[in-house]
């Protein structure tokens, strides 16, 4: 973050200095401007006599270098903000590692089975951020073919987060209500919100709406055992229609953050029906590996000066641990307890029947003549009956 925010540093000199330049250039122009006019005016109005020639070719000769100055000074300028951008491409070049392949395996998209698998996880990225047109075009370049069942259900959910961008509400409500079983399996209240949000935008119309607003708020009927307290604020608030909301103690109905809000719980909560992360996995994984890449470039470094090339030697292993925070746990870790090591698809955990878990490694180290004692309860077992629960 400390690379980012001395790069930030310079980009903000540099916004600062075209606006400062902006500023006066205008400044600048518009006097000349007004100077010009004032030349001109008075040739129109006075006509040129023998008499002024000396004294217009005097102010005409001011003009002119006045114009000169300005132009000079502008361009002098200009070249001090180009100085101000090379700054910064000097200090992206100084912060950050243009060489990040150390790091990376080299074999990681080398069969066509995992460039099909990228393609995918990028066409399903675009569906979901709606750029429908950019991810036909990938299919076809790729070859990558969709099936029409992945793809509608994304043409679905933007054509409803478009709508509620432009706060309008009912192409949701309309699909609330035909997954409202579903929605309330997962114990969602995206409905009532969706219905609590309509009823404060009759509230904004003021004493006109007040009839449909009585008549909307039977809507409210499934959801009172849930939602009493909300639903009587809701109808609390009826009162000061006359005198407008925005100078009652219900003001706080109008805020605008709402519809960011029930973007976002429409997005999860949809997401969750269609079995999907509310994040694409695109997004999570750069978001990661921007995270992860600072601390294994530092890594790389240290490993460079104290000659340790032995310590990483597998680029499908990372030589420390990195926290990416509790958003990216996506399922348990488990190590075994025996070796002290992670597990993996190579190595993964072995439940015993005694119910004790090791990994595989640390159950053929322990088996003897096809025998397995376990080394936290004296119970001897047979190896073979050792099921796998992970991987």
């Amino acid at each position: 973050m400390e690379q980012c925010a001395c790069v930030e540093r310079e980009l903000e000199k540099v916004l600062h200095r075209f606006v400062m330049y902006g500023h006066q250039s205008e400044e600048r122009l518009d006097e000349l401007l007004r100077s010009v006019c004032e030349i001109r005016g008075q040739l129109v109005a006075f006509g040129v006599q023998d008499a002024d020639l000396s004294v217009l070719s005097q102010t005409m000769a001011q003009c002119c270098k006045n114009i000169k100055e300005t132009v000079q000074m502008l361009a002098s300028r200009h070249k001090d903000i180009h100085g101000s951008v090379s700054k910064v491409g000097k200090a992206i070049d100084r912060n950050f590692d243009a060489e990040i392949s150390a790091v990376v395996a080299e074999t990681v998209w080398d069969t066509p089975e995992r460039q099909k698998y990228l393609s995918e996880t990028i066409v399903e990225h675009l569906y979901r951020q709606g750029m429908l047109s950019v991810a036909e075009d990938l299919c076809q370049e790729s070859g990558v073919v969709i099936d029409m069942s992945m793809k509608q259900p994304f043409l679905e959910l933007n054509r409803i987060l478009e709508a509620l961008r432009m706060q309008d509400l009912r192409p949701a409500l309309e699909w609330a209500v035909t997954n409202r079983q579903r929605l309330l399996d997962l114990n969602s209240s995206l409905e009532f919100k969706l219905h609590r949000l309509y009823f404060i935008s009759l509230l904004g119309g003021g004493i006109n709406n007040q009839m449909e607003a009585l008549q909307y708020a039977r809507h409210f009927q499934p959801f009172a055992s849930q939602h009493q307290r909300d639903i009587q604020i809701l109808m609390g608030s009826l009162v000061y229609l006359r005198h407008g909301i925005d100078n009652s103690p219900y003001r706080s109905l109008l805020e605008t953050n709402q519809w960011a809000e029930i973007c976002n719980i429409f997005t999860r909560d949809a997401c969750a029906l269609l079995g999907l992360s509310v994040e694409s996995p695109l997004s999570v994984s750069f978001a990661s590996g921007c995270m992860a890449l600072p601390v294994l470039m530092n890594i790389k470094q240290v490993i460079e000066q104290r000659q340790c090339s032995g310590v990483w030697t597998h680029k499908d292993e990372l030589p420390i641990e990195i926290d990416l925070g509790k958003k990216c746990w996506y399922h348990s870790v488990f190590a075994c307890p025996i070796l002290r090591q992670q597990t993996s698809e190579s190595n993964p955990p072995m439940k015993l029947i005694c119910g004790h878990v090791i990994s595989r490694d640390a159950l053929n180290k322990l088996t003897n003549a096809g025998k397995l004692k376990c080394p936290y309860c004296p119970m001897e077992q047979n190896p073979s009956h050792a099921k796998q629960i992970y991987f």
